[in-house]
């Protein structure tokens, strides 16, 4: 997988340039596959030169991850939008929200989510969300944080992109309904220790 070169962080030049050019990406996937757009037609949006986007992209598939790295925070912040015991038949709102606020670039996410969770946006998720899941199982002290953390993040990201590429149906409120009650019943499974 590509990734996004890096900047220094503090230096607000470079920050809205990266701005530029993943605000620049999505007007263009908007209008087209990310197959069918071109660096030259890139820039030219942002108004960059080439080169300036190959001081922060090594791609246009590390832009393409960048510009929907928010998609990935939205979906970790949503898994973990509810405190106290979960509702296994109650997913926090955040989830459904999540869920209905992927149409605009629903196929920018198919390109970078394969089937099953997989592809370079798949990897990104998959790693920030068993992270997610890993310290906050840890800091309770449930058993078994690698191994559920582990399973929480493949459900999640398998069912999401199989979703997006219609090899699950619902709604939105639907998929989001069922999938939380997947991720509580795997957070509740009791674990037996193996032979």
């Amino acid at each position: 997988m590509t990734t996004p070169q890096a900047a220094p962080p503090a230096d607000p030049r470079a920050a809205r340039t990266r701005a530029r050019l993943r605000k620049a990406l999505l007007d263009e996937c908007a209008e087209r596959p990310l197959t069918e757009v071109t660096i030259a037609a890139l820039v030219r949006r942002a108004g960059v030169g080439r080169a300036t986007f190959y001081v922060h992209y090594a791609d246009l598939e590390a832009l393409a991850v960048d510009a929907c790295a928010d998609v990935v925070r939205d979906a970790v912040d949503a898994l973990h939008a509810w405190r106290g015991v979960p509702d296994p038949a109650s997913p926090p709102p955040a989830l459904v929200d999540f869920f209905d606020g992927l149409a605009p670039h629903a196929a920018l996410y198919r390109t970078l989510l394969s089937p099953g969770g997989g592809g370079p946006l798949g990897r990104v998720l998959h790693r920030d969300l068993r992270a997610r899941s890993l310290a906050e199982r840890s800091l309770v002290g449930a058993p078994e944080p690698e191994l559920i953390a582990s399973a929480v993040a493949a459900t999640f990201a398998g069912v999401l992109a199989d979703w997006l590429h219609g090899l699950v149906e619902g709604t939105p409120a639907g998929v989001s309904a069922r999938i939380w009650l997947l991720l509580v019943t795997l957070h509740r499974t009791p674990l037996r220790d193996a032979p």
